[in-house]
């Protein structure tokens, strides 16, 4: 499989001062990886830009630091975002080894349609969008499909244990974690009881009267 080239230089510009970086259309990014000396680099932001979109965080990338002639083979590690703008603020990029395995987040992409979701009341309840997988990197998955086809009534699902990779490598999650799972939505039905309320005359409370006695009766 043909690699993704990316172009980046020394970086000398670091700390806060990076930010007229930015502005100039160059994106700050690190270099690190087992055994290798870490490096201030910097890219093109516009190109950068195309590169994370052809290869995610799974695919390699052939970068090719100034002037060198052998290129380094990396994978995206980190990439920080503006929160609000969603512009690129650093990326960092993991040097590896092609006879050592790694350990990498693939993405779950679901294809098909389950068929128990053709009732209004069901729905799909995704509990895991990405994998835990070590692999040598030139076995890494784009991505890992599962087949909602077979999921026909509430309450099936696909766990990590039903998940089978096209590539060699091995899945580190839970193999009992739930993927996805057909559920029924809760309908509750309210039901308005008439209740009469009856209330009890108050009555007046009179003082009671004493009957005379001997000696009052007596009395002149």
């Amino acid at each position: 499989m043909k690699q993704t080239e990316l172009l980046a230089t020394t970086r000398e510009i670091l700390g806060k001062k990076v930010r007229f970086l930015r502005r100039q259309g160059i994106t700050p990014t690190h270099l690190f990886g087992h055994n290798v000396e870490s490096v201030a680099l910097q890219c093109d932001t516009a190109q950068l830009k195309r590169v994370l979109a052809q290869t995610g965080r799974t695919r390699l990338i052939s970068l090719k630091v100034d002037e060198a002639k052998k290129p380094r083979n990396v994978v995206i590690r980190e990439v920080q975002r503006e929160p609000r703008t969603r512009e690129l603020l650093h990326v960092d990029f993991y040097q590896v080894s092609m006879a050592e395995k790694i350990r990498v987040d693939v993405p779950i992409v679901s294809l098909g349609e389950a068929p128990a979701l053709k009732s209004k009341e069901n729905f799909l309840l995704q509990e895991l969008n990405s994998l835990s997988v070590e692999c040598l990197p030139g076995e890494i998955p784009n991505r890992v499909d599962i087949d909602l086809t077979s999921l026909t009534e509430v309450g099936q699902a696909i766990h990590v244990k039903d998940i089978m990779l096209d590539k060699e490598g091995t899945i580190l999650n839970n193999p009992e974690q739930l993927v996805v799972k057909v559920s029924a939505r809760r309908i509750e039905i309210l039901v308005e009881e008439e209740k009469e309320e009856v209330e009890a005359p108050v009555e007046a409370q009179l003082p009671e009267e004493k009957e005379p006695t001997e000696e009052s009766s007596s009395a002149t």
